[in-house]
C-alpha cells in the first residue's frame, strides 16, 4: 500500500508535490527580484548610451533627400530629457527581456511534465527572435521606404513662390511613433509561433486555418490598421507581412502534424502486435494437455496388465 501511494506522488511533475504556499510566494518574489534587477542594470546601461540608441533610431532618417539640412526639435524644456528617458526605459525592455523570459520559465517549469517543458520551450526560445526579426524588417525595409513617402509632402521654396513645407520632427513624437512601429512588427511576428502552438496542443489544426483563411485575412487587416498610425502604407506594410507569416504557420503546423500521426499509428500497433504474440504462445502449448492425458491412459493400461 505504501508503495503504491508512494507511485502515485510521484506521478505529477516534480515540482509540485506538496509545496507549501508560502514557498511558491517566496519563489515568486525571488524571480521579480531577479527581473527587476536585470531591467534596472539594463536601464542604467541604455541610458548611459542613449545618445548612441537615439541615433541608431534616427538613421532611417538619412535616406530622405537632402540628409545634411535635417535636423529634429524639441519644444518644451524638458522634452529630451523625458525622451531619454523613455528610450532607456525602452531598450531596457528589449535587452533584459531574456532574462524576465528566463525567471518566469524557471518559476513555472517546475510545475510541468516533462513533454510540456519539451513543447513549450522551443516556443519560449522562438519569441525572441520572431520579434528583432519583426524589429529588423521594419528598421531595414519599412521604415526608410515610409519616411520618404511621408516626406513626399513637403513643398521646397523654389516651387513657383509657394509657402514652403518642410519636414521637422519632434524627438517625442518622431520616438513613439518608431517605438509604436517596432512593437507592432516584433508582435505581428510572433504570429506563427502562436499559431504553431495552438496546432501543438490541439486546440487549432492546420486544416481548420486554412478553412478560415478568409476570415484571417479581414483580422489580420483590422489588427494591422489598429495597432499601425493611420496610413494606408504603414497598414498594408504590416498587413502583408502578417498574411504571409500566417500562410508560413500552416506549413510549419502540418510539417509538425505528420510525426506524431505516425508515432500514434505505431503506438497503435504496438498492442495488436502483442495481443498476438500470447494468442500464439497458447495455440503453441494448447497440446499439451492431451498429450498429458494421453500419457494417464498409458499407465492405466500398464497397471491393469500387471
Amino acid at each position: 500500500m505504501s508503495t503504491a501511494t508512494a507511485d502515485d506522488d510521484n506521478d505529477g511533475p516534480p515540482g509540485d508535490r506538496k509545496m507549501p504556499l508560502i514557498d511558491h510566494l517566496i519563489e515568486l518574489r525571488q524571480r521579480l527580484i531577479w527581473s527587476a534587477l536585470a531591467f534596472f542594470v539594463a536601464f542604467v546601461v541604455c541610458y548611459v548610451f542613449h545618445k548612441q540608441i537615439f541615433s541608431i533610431l534616427v538613421a532611417p532618417m538619412n535616406s530622405l533627400p537632402h540628409p545634411e539640412g535635417r535636423r529634429m526639435i524639441f519644444t518644451a524644456p524638458t522634452e529630451a530629457f523625458f525622451t531619454y528617458v523613455k528610450l532607456a526605459a525602452w531598450g531596457a525592455v528589449c535587452v533584459s527581456f531574456p532574462i524576465i523570459a528566463g525567471q518566469l520559465w524557471k518559476f513555472v517549469a517546475p510545475g510541468l511534465y516533462q513533454n510540456e517543458k519539451s513543447a513549450f520551450l522551443p516556443f519560449l526560445v522562438a519569441t525572441p527572435f520572431m520579434f528583432a526579426l519583426g524589429a529588423a524588417f521594419l528598421y531595414f525595409l519599412i521604415l526608410p521606404y515610409g519616411l520618404q513617402f511621408f516626406a513626399s509632402f513637403e513643398i521646397p521654396r523654389e516651387a513657383g513662390g509657394a509657402v514652403p513645407i518642410q519636414f521637422e520632427a519632434k524627438m517625442n513624437e518622431y520616438l513613439s511613433f518608431v517605438m509604436a512601429l517596432i512593437l507592432a512588427f516584433g508582435i505581428s511576428f510572433e504570429l506563427p509561433v502562436l499559431l504553431v502552438l495552438l496546432c501543438r496542443v490541439g486546440i487549432l489544426t492546420p486544416r481548420q486555418l486554412a478553412e478560415k483563411r478568409r476570415y484571417a485575412i479581414v483580422a489580420l487587416v483590422t489588427f494591422a490598421a489598429i495597432v499601425t498610425p493611420p496610413d494606408v502604407f504603414s497598414q498594408l506594410a504590416l498587413a502583408i507581412p502578417m498574411y504571409v507569416l500566417y500562410e508560413a504557420a500552416i506549413v510549419i503546423a502540418r510539417f509538425l502534424e505528420k510525426p506524431e500521426e505516425e508515432e500514434d499509428e505505431d503506438a497503435a500497433a504496438e498492442p495488436a502486435s502483442g495481443s498476438t504474440a500470447p494468442a500464439a504462445a497458447a495455440g503453441a502449448q494448447a497440446p499439451k494437455p492431451a498429450a498429458a492425458s494421453s500419457q494417464v491412459f498409458e499407465e492405466n493400461d500398464f497397471n491393469l496388465a500387471r
